[in-house]
């Protein structure tokens, strides 16, 4: 079976040809499955952007709070984002997803609109606290590495717990390791968050930043999505309360 994906915004519509150009290159060094592209679109009467079909990948999304091999399944992910920064192909593209400072004043601004919504609960101060300190934790002065860079529970699927098929590389590129840490607070309990990091030998400074890209996320989906996707809205509250827990 054959699925079409027709991006739903100009922005995602620039995800078809990267995935087009890596996904075939990338796909025999990954553990678990990806999107193959059988083929791709492009704008015509009726669609206004690039569009591609895949062959179809079995599995469901994972939900934080159900998962029924957690440790297993932060297992299989470490091993996925492990083999990805160790991919060595020439020609990696930018990353357009800057320094954890790129974000701050949407970060701010999202906190403060949370904080004009009391029925969501956001402890403010708490959270202004913690991106605090993630601006004044250093920034990634290595090598780049390749990374999925969205790593949210939609783009992952399971079968039986365990990870079978990583999808949506529209994102993909190379940068700081920290944009590939998401699901350690994005779905994983904290035991299995913390087998997640161990396994991948994260320090603290990067165990920061990548706490801080996945709560900037939440924070900035949360007043965005709470009322129109009720599943982008309750990841990013359980993010919030992952982050706040985790202190």
């Amino acid at each position: 079976m054959d699925v079409a994906r027709l991006p739903l915004r100009e922005g995602g519509a620039g995800g078809v040809p990267t995935e087009g150009e890596w996904l075939p290159r990338l796909a025999p060094r990954l553990p678990p499955a990806v999107p193959e592209v059988l083929g791709a679109g492009e704008p015509a009467e009726g669609y206004p952007w690039r569009w591609s079909v895949y062959r179809w990948s079995a599995g469901e999304n994972p939900e934080a709070g159900v998962l029924s091999e957690p440790v297993a399944l932060a297992g299989d992910l470490a091993r996925f984002v492990a083999a990805m920064r160790s991919v060595t192909l020439p020609g990696r593209r930018g990353l357009p997803r800057g320094p954890v400072a790129s974000l701050d004043a949407a970060t701010r601004a999202a906190i403060e609109e949370l904080r004009g919504i009391p029925e969501e609960g956001v402890d403010c101060d708490a959270v202004a606290a913690l991106w605090e300190e993630a601006l004044r934790t250093p920034a990634w002065d290595g090598p780049p590495v390749w990374l999925h860079a969205d790593l949210m529970p939609g783009n992952l699927l399971v079968n039986g717990g365990r990870l079978t098929a990583v999808i949506d590389f529209g994102c993909m590129g190379a940068d700081d390791p920290a944009c590939d840490l998401f699901p350690a607070w994005n779905l994983l309990p904290a035991d299995a968050g913390k087998v997640f990091r161990e396994a991948l030998g994260v320090d603290d400074a990067t165990r920061i930043r990548g706490r801080a890209r996945t709560l900037s996320q939440a924070l900035v989906a949360l007043p965005h999505y709470r009322t129109t996707n009720r599943a982008m809205a309750d990841n990013a509250r359980h993010v919030i309360r992952a982050v706040l827990e985790e202190g």
